[in-house]
């Protein structure tokens, strides 16, 4: 079960972070820097990106609670949210708005922040990594081994993301245009099918819920 879980873990945060998808837009941002320039970005991204993803899942229940949002419907709202992101992948509205994310960027701030903002929020550490994180997190709930291996697959998800990105010019010549593309949607129905997952497992712990006060 703990390895099911650690599988499932990593193909859901790989799939929704889209590593490779991240190489174009780092290759705008960057231009022009040198290679050391560009690997401290890569680095400070990465690092920034998993410190939150760690903070919501160590405390997004605790956050949930105190909003009075229950889990079952937190899985549901999450679910619909990575469909919606998978949508964006499959008809390529994804890229576009990383595309015009990092444009805005770049215009009021150039060099200077690009690894907090846009590359470590929102395309690194964004609404669909932080639901998967959150969703994953209470799966987990009351194991702390289940935990610790949820924060080693976002570490080890952050690290593919620096190797993505310190190897962008090389992934986007060879991928290209038609690669791209192609990677996008199958990483898009990917996510789709897990998203669906997540709902149909949050309306059954509703359910449940709402049995068990009967």
């Amino acid at each position: 079960m703990a390895l099911d879980f650690l599988k499932t873990a990593l193909v859901t945060l790989l799939v929704t972070l889209d590593p490779p998808g991240l190489a174009p837009v780092f290759i705008g941002l960057t231009l022009g820097m040198t290679r050391a320039g560009k690997r401290e970005v890569a680095l400070r991204a990465s690092v920034i990106a998993f410190l939150i993803l760690a903070a919501f899942a160590l405390g997004g229940r605790f956050v949930l609670e105190a909003l009075g949002v229950s889990i079952p419907a937190f899985r549901i709202a999450g679910g619909l949210l990575l469909f919606y992101i998978a949508f964006d992948m499959l008809f390529a509205l994804k890229a576009e708005r990383r595309g015009e994310i990092a444009s805005h960027a770049k215009a009021i701030d150039h060099i200077r922040n690009i690894a907090a903002f846009p590359l470590a929020i929102p395309l690194m550490a964004g609404p669909g990594s932080i639901t998967a994180t959150m969703l994953l997190a209470d799966r987990a709930s009351g194991d702390w081994f289940a935990l610790a291996g949820l924060l080693a697959i976002v570490a080890l998800a952050m690290v593919a993301s620096f190797i993505a990105l310190l190897a962008a010019e090389r992934i986007s010549g060879l991928l290209g245009t038609t690669g791209s593309t192609v990677l996008t949607r199958m990483l898009g129905v990917v996510l789709a099918a897990m998203a669906v997952q997540f709902a149909i497992d949050g309306a059954a712990q509703a359910w449940r819920a709402s049995v068990a006060l009967m």
